[in-house]
C-alpha cells in the first residue's frame, strides 16, 4: 500500500494554526485528485483543502472542531487504490484483455447493475470491518460522541449531506434518550449536573435552556483586533452630513444606460470610493500607517470594503482603487462581496489595505462610530439616507441626507486634517461632476 499524507497548508503570514471546520469525506471513501477533503477556519478566512492525489481515505487524523498547526497531518490517502476515474480505466482495460464480445443493451444494463450492487456491498462490508467511522457514514466528531453516549447508528436520524450523521444529530438523539421512560442511570449520564438543590424553578422551565458554542477562529480574530484597535490607538470620530440629492439624480438618470453598457448596477459605493481616493491623495496622512516611530505613506489607495458574512465581518481590499473607473469599482465590490458571503475569499484578498469604508446604512444605521481596521489609521462610516428638513438659501427644504463618520488615529492625524478630509468627501458627493474632473 502506497500512502500520502495530506497536511495543513500554509495559511498566510503569521498564521500558525487553524480549526478543522468540517470533513467532506470519511474513512473508506474514494477521492479524485483536487477533490475537496475538508474545510479549515483560519484567523482570516475559510480554506478548502484538496486531495493531492487520487486514492482511498484510510485514516482521518483530526476530528471536526479540533485545532491543528500548519504542517500537521490531516488525513492519509492510499494512492494505490486509485480514484474512480482510474478504477474505470482499469476495468475497461481488463474487459479489453478478456476479449468479451458486445452484448445487448439489456444484458449490459443488468450486468452493470449487478456489478455495482456487488461493489457497494463489498465496500460496505469492508468499511464495517475496518473503519470506526464508516457505518452509516458518521463524521469523526459524531462517531466519537456516539461512542461516549453509547449510541448506535440505528438510534440516530442522519441529516447531513449524503445521509451523513453529524455531531448535531447525535446530540439530538442523546437528548431523546433521556426523555421520561429511560432508566435513571442513563439520565444521570446525559443530563448536566445541578448547580445546587435550591436552583430556581424558572431556570428549569422549558424553553430557558442555554448553549455553549466555541468561537470560530475568524470571530476570535475579529474580537482580538477590535480590542487592539481600542487599546492601542488614540481613536477619535468626527461627523458630517452630506446631501445626496445630486448623486441620486445622477444615478436615476443614467442607471439604465450604465447597466446596459457595463453589465453592473451603479451603486453609491463607487461614488464614495472614488471620492475617498481623491481625498486620500489630498490628505496623505489619512492613507498612512504608524510603524513604531516611523510613518509609512502610500502613493496608492488600497481601499478595504467591509462586508458582513455569516461568519463575521470581513474586509476584502480593492487594489489601486484610485485608478479604477466606476464600473470597475462596482464589479470588484460585487465579486469580493459575493466571495466573502460564500466563504471563498483568500488571505491575500484581505491583506494590505490602506483605508476602509464600512456601510452600516444597508442595515438601517443612522449614526455610528466605526472602529479603525488596524494597522490602518482611519475608517469612513456610511449610514442610511433619510429625508430631513434642511435650510437651503433661507428656505426649508426636504433633502435626502446621509450622516458620515470618520474614525481616525489621533496620534497620526490631527483634528484639522480629519475634518478637512471629511469635508472634501462631502463636497465631491454633493457635486459629483467634480469626481469626473478630479477637482
Amino acid at each position: 500500500m502506497s500512502t500520502v499524507d495530506i497536511k495543513v497548508p500554509a495559511l498566510g503570514e503569521s498564521i500558525t494554526e487553524a480549526t478543522l471546520n468540517s470533513w467532506s469525506v470519511a474513512v473508506g471513501d474514494t477521492v479524485e485528485m483536487d477533490q475537496t477533503l475538508c474545510e479549515l477556519d483560519s484567523d482570516k478566512a475559510s480554506v478548502e483543502v484538496p486531495a493531492e492525489q487520487a486514492g482511498k481515505i484510510v485514516e482521518l487524523m483530526v476530528e471536526e472542531g479540533d485545532d491543528i498547526e500548519v504542517g500537521a497531518v490531516l488525513c492519509r490517502i492510499d494512492t494505490s487504490a486509485g480514484g474512480k476515474a482510474e478504477q474505470s480505466k482499469a476495468q475497461s482495460s481488463a474487459q479489453e484483455k478478456t476479449g468479451k464480445t458486445e452484448e445487448s443493451p439489456a444484458q449490459d444494463k443488468t450486468q452493470v447493475n449487478a456489478s455495482a450492487d456487488a461493489e457497494r456491498g463489498a465496500s460496505a462490508d469492508h468499511k464495517a470491518q475496518n473503519s470506526p467511522y464508516s457505518q452509516d457514514y458518521p463524521s469523526p466528531a459524531a462517531a466519537k460522541l456516539m461512542r461516549e453516549e453509547g449510541l448506535s447508528p440505528e438510534n440516530v436520524v442522519a441529516s447531513g449531506r449524503a445521509g451523513r450523521i453529524t455531531k448535531q444529530d447525535v446530540l439530538k438523539a442523546s437528548q431523546k434518550s433521556t426523555e421520561p421512560g429511560q432508566d435513571s442511570a442513563t439520565k444521570a449520564k446525559s443530563q448536566p449536573a445541578q448547580s445546587s438543590p435550591s436552583s430556581s424553578a424558572a431556570d428549569q422551565h422549558e424553553g430557558r435552556g442555554t448553549e455553549r458554542q466555541k468561537m470560530s477562529r475568524l470571530r476570535q480574530t475579529i474580537a482580538r483586533r477590535l480590542v487592539e484597535a481600542k487599546n492601542e490607538t488614540a481613536m477619535l470620530t468626527t461627523f458630517n452630513e452630506v446631501d445626496m440629492s445630486a448623486v441620486m439624480a445622477l444615478r436615476s438618470k443614467y442607471k439604465v444606460a450604465f447597466k446596459e453598457k457595463y453589465g453592473v448596477g451603479l451603486g453609491f459605493m463607487s461614488f464614495f470610493t472614488a471620492a475617498s481616493c481623491l481625498a486620500l491623495i489630498d490628505f496623505p496622512a489619512v492613507n498612512a500607517q504608524l510603524d513604531e516611530k516611523e510613518i509609512i505613506f502610500h502613493d496608492y489607495c488600497d481601499v478595504g470594503v467591509a462586508v458582513s458574512s455569516d461568519k463575521g465581518l470581513v474586509v476584502p481590499v480593492l487594489r489601486n482603487a484610485e485608478s479604477l473607473n466606476f464600473d470597475e469599482i462596482e464589479r470588484e465590490i460585487i465579486e469580493l462581496a459575493t466571495r466573502a458571503r460564500d466563504g471563498k475569499l483568500t488571505i491575500e484578498e484581505m491583506q494590505g489595505g490602506t483605508f476602509t469604508i464600512t456601510n452600516g446604512g444597508v442595515f438601517g444605521s443612522m449614526l455610528s462610530t466605526p472602529i479603525i481596521n488596524v494597522p490602518q489609521c482611519a475608517i469612513l462610516g456610511l449610514h442610511n439616507i433619510v429625508e430631513r428638513p434642511v435650510a437651503i438659501k433661507g428656505q426649508v427644504e426636504i433633502r435626502p441626507i446621509m450622516y458620515l463618520a470618520l474614525s481616525y488615529d489621533h496620534r497620526l492625524i490631527d483634528g484639522k486634517e480629519a475634518v478637512q478630509f471629511l469635508v472634501r468627501i462631502k463636497d465631491l458627493i454633493e457635486d459629483p461632476a467634480r469626481l469626473m474632473l478630479g477637482v
